[in-house]
């Protein structure tokens, strides 16, 4: 039938598009295009429902706040350009109509071994190529080594999930980890590494408390076995002289300002850049910055407080939700792996802006979508 090829090339096109985002977002894009428009063509074709996680509801609030904040930014123009990607807010009910039961675990294999090759080539930069210091770091295929450690850190979510919960097919999760774990840590990101480290722990203790024991062997191999760059750049996370940790703490000064005068709807989406000179503390190291180095606080002095209202709801509601699905789901690899990832978002976007991170946010949403998409039945969206 048209509408069963329909639904092929939507589902083939979703999964090209978390494979390509750790290769080509160009690529990604242009395929969440094409599954986009096979979505679109089944609820028509179908007379179906939309139909999406509930945690897509607070997305879509703080969808409308952005454009409400836009709308009365200093160049509203500019910023509704920036808005634009609120779009990849729809890969949730994309992802939760496409790949129902058991194509999620299908989905985790290929994010999974896109991630090992990824890892594989940002090893070889790191070794063979000489980038191996903070002016030249691996970043894979990428454009940049932040997006290349934030992609990686949500990869080792799944892959660890898989190995943790999924009842068979762990070998080649298993495998791949070591490789994961090393091109993360070469990245020299430390975001991505606190990221990796509270969603490692958080896998560890949803399985059994103990493993967590697991965790200090694992630091002592870290400081036996790493170059004295990285052991340094780790030392740099506890060293308030270091000007990036400085710096850090003069855009918290700056972001709180911004929300002090503008608390409803911020300073306009795209703005902070252009308005952080009237804000910037006397003690911050650089003049101007693209954003603050924090999700909460970009979002809150972006597009008002209302707004990381609506994000917070989100936030809430995904943990919630996963943690009731994980007790009940008969795949606890996907929620466990949506888990880890929201863990390490979260803890990750304390020190940089990660969910402004088309790549990034694209492979997060599909993650958070899995475990919902898995128990979700055609039935419940066909109309009467």
């Amino acid at each position: 039938m048209p509408d069963d090829r329909i639904e092929q090339a939507g589902l083939v096109s979703l999964m090209g598009m978390a494979g390509a985002l750790q290769v080509s977002i160009a690529v990604a894009q242009a395929l969440l295009v094409v599954a986009g428009l096979c979505w679109l063509a089944l609820l028509v074709v179908r007379r179906e429902r939309f139909s999406a996680p509930r945690f897509f509801w607070p997305l879509a609030a703080l969808a409308a706040l952005t454009l409400v904040s836009a709308a009365f930014s200093p160049a509203p123009a500019e910023s509704l350009a920036d808005s634009r990607q609120l779009l990849l807010f729809l890969i949730v009910p994309i992802t939760y109509r496409l790949l129902s039961g058991r194509r999620g675990t299908t989905m985790i294999t290929i994010i999974v071994t896109v991630g090992a090759a990824s890892a594989a080539f940002g090893i070889f930069q790191y070794g063979i190529l000489r980038y191996d210091n903070l002016g030249m770091r691996p970043r894979g295929t990428l454009g940049h080594y932040m997006t290349y450690s934030g992609l990686l850190m949500l990869v080792i979510c799944a892959a660890l999930s898989r190995v943790l919960f999924a009842p068979r097919d762990r070998v080649w999760a298993a495998l791949v980890m070591p490789a994961l774990a090393v091109a993360v840590i070469v990245t020299f990101t430390r975001s991505a590494w606190v990221g990796a480290s509270i969603a490692a722990a958080l896998l560890l203790s949803l399985k059994d408390f103990r493993l967590l024991a697991l965790l200090p062997v694992a630091a002592v191999v870290f400081f036996l076995m790493a170059p004295s760059s990285v052991t340094a750049r780790f030392d740099s996370m506890f060293n308030m002289s270091d000007p990036t940790n400085r710096d850090r703490v003069a855009m918290f000064r700056a972001g709180r300002d911004m929300i002090r005068a503008h608390p409803l709807l911020g300073v306009g989406p795209q703005m902070v850049e252009r308005v952080y000179p009237e804000y910037r503390d006397p003690d911050a190291v650089e003049a101007v910055v693209p954003h603050l180095h924090n999700v909460p606080l970009q979002i809150a002095a972006e597009r008002g407080l209302p707004a990381l209202a609506a994000w917070l709801c989100f936030a809430v509601m995904v943990v919630f939700d996963l943690f009731r699905g994980l007790r009940a789901s008969r795949h606890p690899v996907l929620p466990a792996a949506g888990l880890a990832a929201m863990a390490a978002m979260a803890t990750a976007g304390l020190f940089e802006y990660n969910f402004g991170d088309s790549e990034f946010l694209m492979l997060l949403l599909v993650l958070l979508t899995l475990p919902f998409a898995a128990t979700r039945t055609a039935a419940a969206d066909t109309r009467a």
